[in-house]
């Protein structure tokens, strides 16, 4: 096993990188065994703290195991921490919002897709409760902005695919922090709140009666007004 020194500020973002690096390339598997803090911490010229962060951090992913005494080892990557790593990645880079956006098309539009082939009677209840609280914060000039995210959370359930949903789990803080101030002017824009609820509501209609192409293309409409909006508000 082979690292390069580090380079960078990050350094324990760097050790990160480097060892999932050789556990995608095949160069470390599950089961084997990684050097030393102090071997990794000479290899890379840094000191054993970083390389103790970076282990620890890597654990709480689920991608390595630390056995007290014995050194640690690499796990067999799951569902959870596939997802994880990926979430990993956008919280440690500066993503701009337009490739936001398009990452959450991709994935809420297959998500719809396939809430409409799986869903059940629960997750129709569930999803259409949330669009009456939708309704009635708007009612009460209330912008139903929470709502809006929960909605969105629902459609993933309602996928009935573990990775997915794990993965939008794991990123739906890091998400709403770097859209917040985005979607605020958004739902300020004069008769956007009630346009958003209808976009919501053919999103759930389209679920509700099973239609895969109704269901992918209502929320392809919705994500695109949404981007088209925020890019407009953006210039």
């Amino acid at each position: 096993m082979e690292l390069k020194p580090i380079k960078t500020k990050k350094i324990y973002e760097e050790i990160i990188s480097q060892i999932k690096n050789l556990i995608h390339d095949g160069t470390l598997k599950p089961g084997d065994k990684l050097m030393s803090e102090r071997e990794i911490a000479e290899q890379l010229h840094v000191g054993r703290p970083a390389v103790r962060e970076a282990l620890r951090a890597l654990e709480a992913l689920g991608i390595v195991e630390i056995r007290q005494g014995g050194g640690t080892f690499v796990k067999e990557i799951s569902n959870q921490s596939l997802a994880e790593m990926l979430a990993l990645s956008v919280m440690t880079h500066k993503y701009t919002s337009s490739e936001l956006m398009e990452f959450r098309k991709i994935l809420e539009v297959e998500a719809a897709g396939l809430a409409a082939l799986r869903r059940s009677e629960e997750d129709l209840a569930k999803m259409k409760a949330v669009l009456k609280k939708m309704a009635e914060d708007l009612s009460a000039e209330d912008l139903g902005e929470q709502a809006d995210w929960q909605f969105h959370n629902l459609v993933a359930e309602a996928a009935h695919n573990s990775l997915l949903l794990r993965f939008m789990d794991s990123i739906a803080d890091t998400r709403s922090k770097l859209l917040q101030s985005s979607r605020e002017e958004l739902y300020q824009i004069p008769g956007m709140p009630q346009l958003l609820l209808k976009d919501h509501q053919a999103i759930f209609e389209a679920i509700s009666k099973g239609s895969e192409q109704e269901a992918r293309q209502a929320m392809l409409k919705h994500v695109a007004r949404v981007e088209k909006s925020i890019f407009e508000r953006s210039q």
